[in-house]
């Protein structure tokens, strides 16, 4: 198995600076990668600088707010600007923002989890494909979720639903183009405490019991009983967005320890 699978790559990842993300930058840069690493947050520069005092390739830093259209072109043309191409894309934006049951959900909170999970995803897709059409090559890799089925989670399970029908149909419309578009579905995830949190506001007694089904749901779907690593998820997103996955398109891989999700 080859540890360089991204030699010569130029590989954008969103949603770069902290959690799963960023443990497939670091990796991704460790294979030879050239990154473009985007994040809202400035948190992302300290990924930048982590991975140039390791000893390799500097990053391209982008700042950006991708539930914006406008935002994800501009990732993708500063991409395309400085490094002449963009060979890979691996969309790692969105998160549950509020845990309850649905008839507890405000119309706003409905709205903003639709953009938060489905949003960066959709409009970074339509940003990049023009530059790997032109290449005739290309790989995208979508992070999706296993919980399109669970408790307390229906406006990101619906957003994550959509990101699994858009890998879908972007790989048929793509195929003969040279495009491969894959997901992956991480199960529940041990990513510690989050720098910038998805909810700032403190939960509730309701939100912490309602909170607590997810995370017991979690656990108890799983044949392995447990929640997954960073470096488990990782995995399987580098596979699939590398050349050793080059007869797959158009998948959603669970990783959720047995849960199919």
């Amino acid at each position: 198995m080859s540890t360089r699978r991204f030699d010569e790559k130029v590989v954008v990842v969103t949603g770069a600076a902290q959690g799963i993300g960023k443990e497939v930058a670091l990796r991704v840069a460790d294979e030879g990668g050239q990154l473009v690493l985007v994040d809202f947050s400035p948190l992302v520069e300290e990924v930048a600088s982590e991975i140039v005092k390791q000893g390799f390739l500097e990053p391209l830093v982008v700042l950006a707010n991708l539930e914006l259209y406008a935002d994800c072109c501009k990732v993708m043309d500063a991409a395309a600007a400085k490094f002449g191409r963009i060979d890979t894309l691996i969309n790692n934006v969105g998160g549950t923002i509020w845990a309850k049951p649905y008839e507890h959900y405000e119309e706003e909170q409905v709205e903003t989890e639709i953009r938060r999970s489905l949003f960066p995803t959709l409009w970074c897709c339509h940003a990049v494909l023009p530059f790997m059409q032109k290449a005739s090559a290309g790989s995208i890799v979508n992070v999706s979720s296993i919980a399109t089925k669970g408790l307390n989670r229906v406006p990101y399970a619906a957003a994550k639903g959509g990101v699994n029908a858009l890998t879908a149909c972007l790989a048929w419309e793509n195929g003969e183009r040279g495009i491969r578009v894959n997901a992956v579905a991480p199960g529940g995830t041990n990513v510690g405490e989050r720098k910038i949190p998805r909810n700032s506001q403190p939960m509730t007694d309701d939100e912490k019991v309602w909170y607590q089904q997810i995370v017991d749901q979690t656990i108890d779907s799983t044949v392995l009983g447990r929640y997954s690593e960073p470096s488990e998820q990782a995995n399987a997103i580098l596979f699939l967005a590398s050349d050793q996955a080059s007869y797959i398109t158009g998948t959603i891989l669970p990783v959720g320890g047995g849960d199919q999700g």
